[in-house]
């Protein structure tokens, strides 16, 4: 199963809704776009900051 298929199959399980189902597919997609689409196990944790940082201004 692919990482948004898992993402969306838990989701239904917890029940929420359609609307944060959308929500989180969609910062997960932004994420992925902002570093690249590095594999997350490779990253360290000074590799999320500036996510963050961008986060904040928004």
């Amino acid at each position: 199963m692919k990482l948004m298929e898992r993402v969306r199959a838990t989701l239904l399980v917890k029940r929420y809704s359609l609307r944060t189902e959308k929500t989180y597919c969609y910062w997960i997609r932004f994420s992925f776009h902002f570093y690249e689409v590095r594999q997350p196990a490779l990253m360290t944790n000074s590799d999320s900051n500036p996510l963050h940082a961008n986060i904040h201004l928004v």
